[in-house]
């Protein structure tokens, strides 16, 4: 405390002592030199030089003024012109976008799962095998990895309205095909169908922190990331809850079982389209004003020299976004792998029961306690600001929690069962919003949509892994062994996670504004500025350092 403050005053002293020593020597300047020239004989014309002069010294050139924030210098008028520039302001149409963003995000969802969780009823109407059904899960993983990075450009360039149209248009296409699937000869149909969802939520996936930075204010932003994210963990519980009541397993009706799934895939296509109408209403690009400084000193619009590349170059480069990409990769990718063979490991451990309804419970708890987790934690990084310690914390948790999970599953007790997947689900749930505050704040200011593109991507490609991997070490070797596999990633994750160094950029900028520390000027040489200081169009030079969180 002592330190930080000896610098607080020693940066307070080197902000003030150059304006002191300048007008001290100005001044005498200023009395004698006119003197002198009187003295010498061209008095009037060397006065009236010397007075032009002294009005050029004093006035900063325009250009100069439009990239200088408020405390960067200039007079009293170059001040009220850029406090105007930067006012913030925040608009309670936030509300509204992000509600129709999450509803939206949670019917996809919702189709990500409706399958899993009823193998047993899909693979018998369709006569296929549990492999082909998991693969209809598994295909959102498989599109998201190579179709992320022309959706994050397409974000970037084109903004947030055109990318959340996208997805919410392709997520009611998908589910309206989905309806002419129903017969036992259509599974190809509804094969198509579902990769048409899960394009759509390649346009999804990423939008939760640029919702929160573009529309909610710093006091609010992680909280509303949490609340973006907690729509599609929502979607993901109604599909471990509904699919079971609405698709009852009847074996010896086969009339009866697509009637049962007509009425589930008309009443999705029915909701998603009335979603889509209303972001064709509600979403925009951005407020008229931006909710906070760290927005408010960027360009509403990419440069004309913007570099996509550019931008995933500086972020490969960021050792402590790399880590954060293979720590946020094993603890999504052991949650989509764990959603997706829930259905299997219950059927496994309870044989000869008919436990497909307490399948879909037992999700259903695992989320809606992950969804506890997603706002409280959204609401303790608002407070706190300690990204890196909440975010160990809570995958040590998760390891734990995993732990449990594995070794109580088949102890015959279902209710034990649900105990401890509401345990699992509360920290490794809660974890996905973290990761994603985390990523926008020590990749500031490259783009929010680019840094959680990636982290989803990385989530998908260990998805993919993870899913496959424990699915057959679920199948040949029973549960314990497929979970045991991911316990040991986990703990890897536990690791990896306590290297990553963190520096809160986006924090400092926010509280640099309000302590009159912030200086940041747009610059127009991505190409030509060294790696380090590259921000495609903006380059940022606080007058403290960076804050950072203590190391463990």
């Amino acid at each position: 405390m002592v330190a930080g403050e000896l610098v607080q005053e020693h940066l307070r002293a080197g902000t003030g002592a150059p304006d002191d020593i300048t007008v001290g020597r100005k001044e005498p300047e200023d009395e004698e030199r006119p003197n002198e020239a009187v003295h010498a004989g061209g008095a009037g014309e060397t006065v009236s030089k010397r007075a032009q002069e002294l009005e050029e010294d004093k006035e900063a050139p325009p250009d100069e003024r439009e990239v200088m924030l408020p405390n960067g210098g200039g007079g009293g008028e170059g001040e009220e012109e850029e406090e105007k520039r930067l006012e913030t302001r925040v608009y309670a149409r936030r509300f509204a976008v992000l509600a129709v963003f999450s509803l939206y995000s949670l019917v996809n969802a919702f189709q990500w799962i409706q399958y899993s969780i009823i193998t047993n009823v899909f693979t018998q109407y369709y006569g296929v095998t549990n492999d082909k059904v998991d693969w209809l899960s598994i295909v959102y993983m498989v599109a998201y990895v190579p179709l992320i990075f022309p959706a994050t450009w397409l974000l970037d360039r084109k903004g947030l309205r055109l990318t959340a149209l996208l997805g919410a248009g392709l997520n009611c296409a998908g589910a309206w095909l989905k309806c002419a699937s129903v017969n036992p000869q259509l599974f190809a149909v509804t094969v198509t169908a579902q990769v048409i969802c899960s394009v759509a939520q390649v346009f999804i996936l990423g939008l939760p922190s640029r919702v929160a930075s573009v529309w909610f204010g710093p006091r609010e932003v992680s909280t509303a990331c949490a609340t973006a994210v907690l729509g599609n963990q929502l979607g993901t519980a109604i599909g471990f809850l509904l699919p079971p009541v609405l698709v009852p397993n009847t074996p010896d009706n086969v009339e009866l079982t697509g009637h049962n799934i007509m009425i589930m895939f008309y009443g999705t296509a029915a909701v998603s389209t009335v979603l889509f109408v209303l972001a064709v209403i509600v979403i925009k690009d951005r407020p008229p004003l931006p909710p906070s400084q760290a927005q408010a000193v960027l360009p509403d619009s990419p440069p004309e020299d913007y570099s996509y590349k550019q931008s995933i170059l500086n972020l490969v480069k960021n050792k402590a976004f790399v880590l954060l990409l293979i720590t946020y990769g094993i603890m999504t990718g052991s949650f989509y792998s764990v959603s997706t063979l829930l259905n299997q490991m219950i059927m496994a451990c309870y044989k000869n029961q008919n436990q497909e309804l307490n399948a879909g419970r037992i999700g259903l708890t695992l989320v809606v306690a992950g969804m506890v987790g997603s706002i409280l934690c959204g609401l303790w990084l608002d407070r706190t600001k300690l990204y890196k310690i909440t975010t160990l914390i809570v995958y040590i948790l998760s390891f734990v929690g995993m732990l449990v999970f594995t070794f109580t599953l088949d102890l015959k007790n279902i209710h034990l069962v649900f105990v401890t997947a509401g345990v699992l689900g509360f920290f490794m749930t809660g974890y996905l919003p973290l990761g994603f505050e985390f990523g926008v704040e020590i990749t500031y200011p490259e783009s929010e949509g680019t840094s959680s593109g990636l982290l989803n991507a990385f989530a998908q490609i260990f998805g993919i892994i993870f899913t496959l991997i424990q699915g057959k070490l679920t199948t040949d070797h029973g549960p314990l062994s497929g979970n045991l596999f991911l316990c040991a990633w986990i703990f890897l994750g536990i690791i990896l996670t306590a290297l990553i160094k963190s520096e809160l950029k986006r924090h400092n900028v926010n509280m640099g504004a309000d302590s009159n520390h912030l200086q940041a000027l747009t610059t127009d040489c991505p190409g030509d500025c060294p790696s380090e200081k590259k921000s495609n169009g903006a380059k940022m030079e606080p007058s403290v350092s960076f804050s950072r969180e203590t190391s463990l």
